[in-house]
């Protein structure tokens, strides 16, 4: 099974402009991600993560839908 995850960017490091690397917030998680595929990406926004990579952006209404639905499976027995 494939799981593809959101989070929030917390930092940017555009070091390796070819591969910036992300902090990405899980949940107060944080975990470098690389941010190739989403060059426009900013501080602030949301991106769903698949396999260490942000494969997508999402908006601030989609992300807290997404985050919700995780959070409710967790809930789950």
């Amino acid at each position: 099974m494939c799981l593809a995850v959101p989070g929030a960017i917390r930092a940017i490091d555009a070091t390796d402009p070819d591969n910036p690397l992300g902090r990405i917030d899980f949940g107060g998680v944080l975990r470098a991600v690389s941010l190739a595929y989403v060059p426009e990406a900013r501080v602030g926004d949301y991106v769903v993560v698949h396999a260490g990579f942000a494969i997508s952006l999402l908006d601030e209404e989609e992300a807290a839908a997404a985050i919700a639905d995780f959070r409710a499976l967790d809930a789950l027995p």
